[in-house]
């Protein structure tokens, strides 16, 4: 049976991050400082890094990139996922590797990802995630690793062990989007088909653990199936989890895609005014 490692309220210690508890759910807040202080680093390193770069990031998309991860990670939501409900946890996973990555992404300063391609060390690490093979390959690792029974189960009785999962999901976003979402637009390799058949491709990440959650007859965590009861019976939960992530994940792609497209229209249109060739005049 799962161990409870949470950490005491009170004098012995503070529970800073969302973990399985085995206690009894209540809808009185908790806190989580955790997340607060992730939030105000992020913040932080943002605002450096804008003066740094000259000013050219975009505060509004970055913060609800940030916005949409401490949502994921704090009180109730972090909270439920990480010990109660499966389907919470996968709308976690939707919120951090599906919309709070690729805003972050968007919203940060372009200059300080010329600085980081500027450097030797960082450069071909930078590029090689940038290609759709490897970004496809190491995204789909990281979340069929992350959704292993052994690794759910064995994370989420420590703060340590949630945390890292949770990051972990926020890193697999990054490099799921890295090669669509680039602010660097030199720097961009990719075509607009390309960038559509590799989101369509990116479909796909999600499926294998959603599959297991629509047809296996059994429950495939012990923090879910040993957790307090709640409104949902295990199997229900199990199955709701697996429409999350899969139907979650393919909507944001598919508002993705109508992005893009509206963006290739635009530059299409832009680059035709370009290439009009004003009719010759002849004199008298």
């Amino acid at each position: 049976m799962l161990c409870n490692r949470r950490c005491f309220r009170g004098g012995a210690g503070v529970t800073w991050w969302c973990s399985f508890t085995g206690q009894p759910w209540t809808w009185s807040w908790q806190a989580y400082p955790g997340a607060w202080l992730f939030v105000g680093a992020s913040i932080g390193a943002y605002w450096f890094i804008v003066r740094r770069s000259g000013g050219d990031g975009s505060w509004a998309i970055f913060g609800t990139g940030l916005a949409a991860a401490w949502i994921a990670l704090d009180w109730p939501i972090g909270a439920l996922g990480a010990g109660y409900l499966l389907s919470v946890h996968q709308l976690q996973y939707v919120l951090l590797v599906m919309i709070a990555a690729p805003l972050i992404l968007l919203g940060s300063p372009a200059g300080a990802f010329r600085t980081m391609l500027g450097r030797t060390y960082l450069r071909p690490l930078l590029t090689f995630v940038g290609k759709p093979l490897p970004a496809i390959l190491l995204c789909n690792a990281i979340v069929v690793l992350t959704h292993f029974p052994a690794v759910v189960d064995g994370a989420m009785t420590s703060q340590i062990g949630s945390f890292l999962l949770d990051m972990a999901w926020l890193l697999a976003g990054f490099v799921l989007w890295w090669p669509v979402v680039q602010p660097v637009p030199e720097h961009q390799s990719l075509s607009y088909p390309a960038r559509f058949v590799y989101l369509l491709v990116a479909t796909l990440v999600p499926g294998l653990p959603s599959a297991f959650f629509f047809f296996a007859r059994f429950p495939i965590y012990r923090t879910y199936e040993l957790a307090p009861p709640m409104a949902l019976a295990t199997m229900d939960d199990q199955f709701i989890g697996g429409i999350v992530m899969k139907l979650g994940s393919f909507v944001i792609i598919l508002i993705a895609l109508s992005i893009l497209f509206y963006r290739w229209h635009a530059a299409d249109g832009g680059a035709r005014q370009k290439l009009v060739i004003p009719e010759p005049t002849f004199g008298s």
